[in-house]
This record gives structure tokens, C-alpha cells and sequence, in this order.
């Protein structure tokens, strides 16, 4: 699912966003993480930044690149240490949205 604001970014400026895309695959490439290790490692990002969307998009990622409901856990229980239980507790709820949705 790509969101609405996302797409729209790319209606009103194409050559912007072929840019930024571009800087992502450049920044992918060049080192030696596979797939699946690169989307641990921005899903991490995204959730110690405190980036609920892109913790979301980076959860579908990581499932596509072949990651499993428990490694995502496993990645925002690792945060604690480091930024704190309460935030820890907000990352794993970001990684849970994903993984088992609930309907409203």
C-alpha cells in the first residue's frame, strides 16, 4: 500500500521524486547488505526516529524481502536499551499495526 500523500508527491514532482529514489538505490547498493538486512536496518531506523508511517512501510518491506512477524519484533524489543521502554513499547505497536491489523 502506498500512501496517498506519497503518490501524490509523485504526480506533482516526478523528476524530485525520481531523484530521491534514485539516492535510495544508490545508498542500497553500495554496501554489502542483502535485501532482507537492509530492511531490518531502515525498519530500525524508522522506529528509534520515532516515524510511525515509515515504521509501517518499512514493516511491508521487510515482510516482502522475506523477513518473518517475529524478526520485526524482535527488532523493535531490541530499541529498549537504547531509546527507552516507553518508546520501545510505541515501535513494537507500530511493528504489531502491521502484522496483525485490527479491524476498526
Amino acid at each position: 500500500m502506498i500512501p496517498k500523500r506519497y503518490r501524490q508527491m509523485h504526480a506533482d514532482h516526478p523528476e524530485y521524486m525520481r531523484a530521491y529514489e534514485d539516492l535510495g538505490k544508490a545508498a542500497r547498493e553500495s554496501g554489502p547488505l542483502n535485501d532482507r538486512e537492509v530492511a531490518l536496518v531502515k525498519l530500525a531506523i524508522s522506529l528509534g526516529a520515532g516515524l510511525e508511517g515509515a515504521a509501517h512501510s518499512h514493516c511491508r518491506k521487510a515482510l516482502e524481502a522475506g523477513c518473518t512477524p517475529d524478526d520485526l519484533r524482535h527488532v523493535a524489543m531490541l530499541s529498549a536499551p537504547t531509546i527507552g521502554f516507553p518508546t520501545m513499547m510505541r515501535a513494537k505497536s507500530w511493528v504489531e499495526d502491521v502484522i496483525d491489523p485490527k479491524p476498526e
